[in-house]
């Protein structure tokens, strides 16, 4: 097998597990690292360049920054401001809530951004009584658009800039993207607001299984403790009287049944799964010889009683250390002072046998605990809360510094005072020398999956630079679209891009492409940058799936999403921005 070969071989089990995710990133950055590294592909010195790639550096200083911003409430600040116009329909609160999402997202991180916006945007739609799946899904999509507004927008293009100058060519100025950007989004942007009201579902949140008004049927878990009048009695006995409740199992000791029949006996500590809806379950909580309810608490579970207690849904994030492990061994009992009543995932509630479940980035928590305990969870940056805790813990008085260092950065750059790569680390020093960020949290701001991957699969494009993979690959595109002229091959590299984010991710996708475009403007002798400009925007348009694109991940949860919302409502809007960028990147950078 030659290199090549074995570059398309090695090409392939990356992106089946990308797609897949059996491996976490982290690991499939650092086997192809070793990989093309004893294979003798690449040198150990260019099986390491991804380690120090401006592209890498850029990104991971400008996490820093965004994190600064966050942590300072500079975001909060403009955001519940602007958030206060929400009156008057759900057209306008959509407005409300995309306008500080955009502004922000053109010059910071997506994912903070995002995550701040959710819990502004749950209160907003509890008090003008809207569905927050209405909401949730547009400030996403909002953000996305609006990253692709400035370089700095979204690691994507700093990464499409930072590889076409690691090959040798011109990369993009501050605003360069600006033009198309601003357009992009207004495109996108009008589509958002338009069609989300009709097309978007009408979902509950998780923590409306507590509201007696809430719509809709919930599964939770409700326990007959000693002394109860009901032990002893039959099953039938305990729903008399109330709502449709359906009982899907009942657990004595270590042993479960399956739905047990009405004439099943009672008995003291027995554990009950229950399905009804709010109103019945409120009912059927209120009666005497029933328990409050129970949780879990680290290994165990534990009945609640105590009255000032908060409930809060809290959402994994991304680059969370609970990405992976099982509830029962996070601590949140003994650490934090917090109980896990439900998991929702994939758009549904969970009740049964949750301690043994691994969570994944996206999932929501039904957490219970006194408010200075779910303040400190939140603190520690593995979740965040979306419901019970109305304010993030910042430091207002640093959101003017804050603000000025990253505009300082933003200014100088767009000048062209030096590299981007150079006010963004000076930038992020700044961040931690005036406080505005303590190094603990600069350093979890990092997002360690999202370097990885950017440190493994930069080698990878070389490689395939250097085996004539790429090459090849251009080669197949140009055969194929070429001859339809340049403008159909910048368009159909949009989609490819485009298509490829759906599965992969934003940044894994600009990576992997970013070569072969490259590839085909020497091969082909037109200007890269329709290309390069094809890429960082194909790359950008991920609105079909959870998958691609952290943001979309993140609001999941917390809007109750299904994955076949985000194709009814995502794929009209990939293909509306498709036809966009093949009229608009011609012309403002003729191939």
């Amino acid at each position: 097998m030659n290199d090549a070969d074995l570059m398309l071989v090695l090409l392939a089990v990356t992106l089946v597990l990308l797609v897949t995710q059996w491996v976490r990133i982290e690991v499939v950055a650092l086997s192809l690292v070793a990989v093309l590294a004893l294979t003798g592909v690449l040198s150990t010195e260019d099986a390491l360049s991804g380690f120090s790639s401006q592209a890498t550096i850029t990104v991971a200083a400008m996490l820093v920054l965004s994190a600064g911003l966050e942590r300072a409430g500079a975001v909060d600040l403009v955001a519940g401001r602007l958030a206060a116009l929400g009156g008057g329909g759900e057209r306008r609160l959509l407005l409300a809530l995309m306008l500080p999402t955009a502004v922000f997202s053109a010059f910071m991180n997506n994912t903070p951004v995002v995550a701040l916006m959710v819990p502004v945007a749950i209160t907003l739609a509890r008090r003008f009584e809207v569905s927050p799946s209405k909401l949730l899904l547009p400030v996403s999509y909002a953000s996305i658009l609006a990253g692709t507004c400035t370089l700095i927008g979204t690691s994507t293009n700093i990464l499409v800039d930072g590889l076409a100058r690691d090959g040798g060519f011109e990369g993009f100025s501050m605003f360069e993207f600006s033009k198309m950007g601003v357009l992009y989004l207004v495109v996108g942007g009008a589509y958002v607001v338009l069609a989300g009201p009709r097309f978007l579902p009408r979902r509950s949140a998780l923590s409306e299984v507590i509201s007696p008004a809430a719509e809709g049927r919930f599964v939770t878990e409700i326990a007959i403790p000693r002394g109860s009048p009901l032990a002893g009695r039959p099953l039938a006995e305990l729903v008399e009287g109330a709502e449709v409740v359906k009982v899907l199992e009942l657990v004595r000791g270590d042993d479960p049944t399956v739905r047990p029949f009405s004439g099943f006996v009672l008995a003291e500590e027995d554990v009950l799964i229950v399905e009804a809806s709010a109103r019945a379950i409120h009912a059927l909580l209120g009666r005497q010889g029933v328990a409050a309810g129970t949780a879990v608490a680290d290994a165990e579970r534990v009945v609640v009683s105590r009255t000032d207690l908060r409930l809060a849904e809290a959402v994994v994030t991304p680059n969370s250390r609970f990405d992976g492990e099982r509830i029962q061994d996070l601590g949140l009992s003994r650490v934090h002072g917090v109980q896990v009543l439900a998991v929702r995932r994939l758009g549904r509630h969970h009740r049964s046998a949750i301690r043994a479940w691994r969570l994944r980035s996206g999932d929501v928590l039904l957490v219970l605990g006194q408010l200075a305990s779910l303040e400190a969870l939140q603190e520690q940056g593995d979740v965040f809360l979306v419901q019970g805790v109305e304010e993030s813990v910042t430091f207002p008085r640093k959101a003017p510094l804050a603000a000025a260092i990253m505009l300082a950065v933003v200014l100088l750059a767009s000048l062209g005072v030096a590299p981007i790569v150079h006010l963004a680390l000076i930038g992020a020093a700044a961040m931690i020398l005036t406080r505005c960020l303590d190094v603990h949290d600069a350093t979890r701001s990092l997002e360690p999956s999202v370097l990885m991957l950017l440190a493994g699969t930069i080698p990878l494009g070389l490689a395939m630079e250097r085996t004539g993979l790429a090459a090849d690959m251009a080669a197949s595109v140009v055969d194929l679209a070429g001859p339809h002229g340049p403008i159909v091959l910048v368009s159909a590299f949009y989609l490819l891009t485009s298509l490829l984010t759906e599965f992969l991710s934003n940044n894994a996708a600009a990576v992997l492409l970013t070569p072969i475009g490259l590839g085909i403007a020497t091969r082909t002798g037109i200007d890269p940058k329709p290309l390069l400009v094809a890429i960082a925007f194909g790359a950008s348009a991920s609105f079909a799936t959870p998958i691609g694109y952290q943001t979309n991940a993140l609001v999941m949860g917390p809007g109750g999403y299904r994955f076949s919302d985000y194709v009814r409502f995502g794929l009209p809007l990939n293909l509306l921005m498709w036809i966009s960028a093949t009229i608009l990147i011609p012309a403002f950078w003729p191939p």
